[in-house]
């Protein structure tokens, strides 16, 4: 058989066992006769050490890309801040809200049990001071509330017309008894609007005419009321056992929205047609959790809300909201939160900045005094606002950007304006 060059291994047994000498080989015996050689020692082969395969090494690691540092947000710069009126000890402002045309502001004073509302021109000049409506003789009033007469003046929750000329308040009229009143800038003494003998609040002026929503008690419940100012007809708007409260008008005044429900329970509720107002009512949420003071966007296709939903189930942990105003009963996935752990503002609602793309809110954060920031829902991102206020408050917008607040000076609540810029 011949061997093929193929097989090496069979070569290299022949040629060990061929080769005298050789590792594990036999010499063959001498031939008979022949003289004796001498024996050949063999030189040992020297050893054959393995060769040591070492490990590969491993790959030397790639530099580190340095990834590029995301930027803070930067904080809204504070063009100018300033308080709207001097400090006095003893009382505190409250509820600012800028007529439409931004010349004024209005306010209200507490001191001791009674309140007053305060109209000042945004330089913080006083223009009239709104309280109660005097009367000659106590004996003269009609006492509607089993006989309460009021020493003490309340008046709240102004509301201004579209020109900013005029405005609607609550106030117990120096009687005892809460009702709408109608007043004038620089004009004369208010006029009474409602008379019934239940409690008459939160009015709404319509910023495209001469109709008023309000909530009355005289239902029992808590209902709206549509107030013509022309014609002094009053119409009922929502019916049933919860309390519906805080109406607010859409931009082009066509919709109501507010908040009705009880205890801790409250819902967002549109009214479409107010012709038909139980045919047109929409629930834009539900659930078991509190949704509170909704408030249009300026463009009219969102509302801005709070709400204490949360995964934690906290009912004292708040979020500012933001719905489609269109639609029913509105989901998670609908509902966007668009900052959480804030201060909620029931007298005035969430506060947009006028292009409708911005929210400005109080965060509730003890530590840093209650801050001002500013929500970008384009963005997504929050940025505060330095003020350097502490214990802020009830904010409210112009339409030119400028943002009204009551903040904490030594313990009393005073009125600070402050233009911001970027």
């Amino acid at each position: 058989m011949t061997c093929r060059p193929r097989c090496p291994f069979i070569t290299w047994a022949l040629l060990l066992a061929a080769i005298p000498g050789m590792v594990g080989a036999e010499p063959p015996p001498p031939p008979v006769g022949s003289p004796e050689l001498p024996a050949v020692v063999a030189e040992p082969l020297p050893a054959i050490t393995p060769a040591v395969v070492s490990e590969p090494l491993p790959p030397e690691p790639l530099p580190e890309m340095a990834m590029p540092a995301v930027p803070p947000v930067p904080p809204v710069t504070v063009v100018a801040l300033r308080p709207l009126t001097s400090f006095a000890a003893g009382r505190n402002d409250s509820a600012p809200l800028w007529s439409p045309t931004g010349d004024f502001l209005a306010f209200e004073r507490s001191s001791g049990n009674q309140r007053e509302i305060l109209i000042h021109w945004e330089d913080g000049a006083p223009v009239q001071t709104v309280s109660f409506q005097e009367a000659a003789k106590k004996d003269d009033l009609p006492l509607f509330l089993s006989g309460v007469v009021d020493e003490v003046s309340y008046s709240a929750g102004l509301t201004w017309n579209p020109a900013g000329d005029r405005f609607v308040f609550m106030s117990n009229g120096d009687e005892g008894n809460y009702d709408l009143y109608l007043g004038e800038v620089w004009g004369a003494k208010p006029q009474r609007l409602t008379t019934h003998r239940s409690m008459d609040g939160h009015p709404q002026w319509s910023p495209v005419g001469n109709r008023l929503a309000f909530v009355s008690g005289r239902s029992e419940g808590g209902d709206i009321y549509l107030l013509d100012l022309v014609s002094k007809g009053q119409t009922r708007l929502t019916f049933g056992g919860s309390s519906h409260l805080y109406p607010q008008w859409s931009p082009d005044g066509k919709r109501l929205a507010f908040m009705a429900g009880s205890n801790e329970n409250h819902d967002i509720y549109v009214i479409d047609d107010l012709a038909r107002p139980q045919e047109s009512l929409r629930q834009l949420t539900s659930g078991t959790s509190d949704e509170l003071r909704p408030v249009w966007s300026p463009d009219g296709r969102s509302l801005a809300f709070y709400t204490n939903h949360n995964p934690e189930g906290d009912r004292r942990r708040w979020a500012l909201a933001v719905v489609p105003a269109e639609g029913n009963s509105a989901t998670a996935d609908t509902i966007r939160i668009v900052a959480e752990d804030v201060i909620t503002d029931v007298e005035r609602g969430p506060a947009w900045m006028s292009t409708g793309e911005r929210l400005v809110f109080v965060r509730n954060d003890k530590q840093e005094f209650n801050p001002l920031f500013l929500a970008d829902l384009a963005g997504g991102d929050e940025r505060p606002i330095p003020t350097g206020t502490k214990m802020n408050h009830d904010v409210t917008c112009a339409a030119d950007g400028r943002l009204a607040f009551r903040a904490q000076v030594d313990q009393w609540d005073q009125i600070f304006i402050a233009e911001i810029g970027n």
